[in-house]
């Protein structure tokens, strides 16, 4: 009979201490606050820039999931922690893009309109929309833009939160890193390469056709007939990187001179004319050598230098052996093929008049001199 009493006993007590755990359960569960805020989707906040100290534009989205009702706010909270980031009271409406309402700077009956506000408060640097009255601004995804470079990253480098919340139903929380800058560092090789290529006869150069070839390294007129003008081309390619670009020059060693010491002057009449302009046939004066032939240079490059003409060809004279002539430039890197840029040619014109002396080995050499501005 003893041994029963004890067995009641024990499960008597054994009851009371569960109905007392359940009973302190309850209490425990009565006492958590309950919650009505949901959370936000999606928060993101892009910088412009991370550097510190520097200004930035934020660009921050997320994802409602409850309609915003008239009268409540939608609140960007930055660095709540340690208030760090500056130049929130200079946020203006038009600092703002707010895609998902209307921002407007009052008030007034539409469907999502929304008023901007801000604040400076220690821990509440803040700004702040809210929702007019009469209008709701539906849930989804909302994506505000604060631009301008008005607020300052913090000195410090580190993460920083920013908060999305306010009188709306949902609310959450975001990042930002703020790091130094890092210096990228590179060497790109200079390059330069000019080459001087034959022209065929018939090509048309700035509106004169050659009426003869030439080669790499050869420009040979033949036989040259009084007032029967000859004109012979060749092509300029250059390649290079250089970031300012480049010029192209010629002059002759000598005047075109035979071997009985004739000579063939420059155009125009042995006057070297820089001045590019209409061709002239020589005047062919007794007793002045300078004016019985003559040869001068045109080129097609639109952008160069000198203005070499278009419709109306106009040719120069000044490349004889005490002055040189730019022939083709550009400003920037060429690519070795396109026109104006990496790509011109010249043509040289020669004419004579029936008083230029006879010979058969009129020779001089035309020198091209490239130079690259790195």
């Amino acid at each position: 009979m003893e041994f029963f009493k004890k067995i009641f006993t024990r499960k008597i007590i054994a009851v009371v201490v569960l109905i007392d755990l359940a009973i302190a359960t309850g209490i425990f569960a009565m006492g958590i606050p309950s919650v009505d805020a949901g959370s936000l989707l999606d928060i993101s906040d892009k910088l412009s820039g991370s550097v510190p100290g520097a200004t930035a534009n934020h660009t921050v989205t997320f994802t409602t999931n409850s309609n915003i009702a008239a009268g409540k706010t939608i609140k960007i909270t930055f660095d709540p922690e340690t208030n760090a980031f500056d130049g929130v009271q200079n946020v203006t409406n038009a600092d703002i893009q707010f895609t998902g309402a209307t921002l407007v700077a009052s008030c007034s009956p539409g469907t999502d309109n929304v008023s901007l506000s801000t604040s400076t408060a220690v821990g509440d640097e803040s700004v702040i929309f809210t929702v007019c009255t009469g209008n709701t601004v539906a849930s989804g995804t909302l994506t505000i833009v604060i631009g301008n470079n008005k607020l300052v990253n913090p000195a410090s480098t580190q993460s920083y939160v920013i908060r999305i919340g306010g009188t709306m139903p949902d609310s959450g929380d975001t990042r930002v890193a703020i790091l130094p800058a890092v210096t990228a560092t590179a060497a790109v090789g200079t390059n330069f390469s000019f080459a001087v290529l034959g022209v065929a006869t018939d090509t048309m150069i700035n509106g004169v056709t050659t009426t003869g070839a030439t080669a790499s390294t050869s420009v040979s007129f033949g036989t040259l007939s009084p007032a029967a003008p000859e004109i012979l081309g060749q092509e300029l390619q250059v390649t290079t990187n250089a970031g300012n670009g480049f010029a192209v020059t010629v002059h002759e060693d000598q005047d075109l001179t035979s071997s009985g010491g004739a000579s063939i002057s420059v155009f125009a009449n042995g006057n070297a004319t820089s001045t590019p302009s209409p061709w002239t046939s020589p005047l062919g004066i007794g007793g002045q050598p300078a004016t019985y032939g003559h040869i001068g240079v045109t080129s097609n490059d639109a952008s160069g230098t000198l203005n070499f003409g278009t419709s109306t060809p106009l040719f120069a004279g000044s490349f004889n052996p005490t002055s040189t002539l730019t022939v083709f430039s550009w400003t920037g890197p060429a690519d070795g093929a396109t026109q104006n840029i990496g790509v011109a040619s010249v043509a040289y014109k020669i004419e004579t008049s029936p008083l230029q002396a006879a010979g058969s080995d009129y020779s001089n050499d035309l020198i091209y001199v490239a130079t690259p501005n790195f």
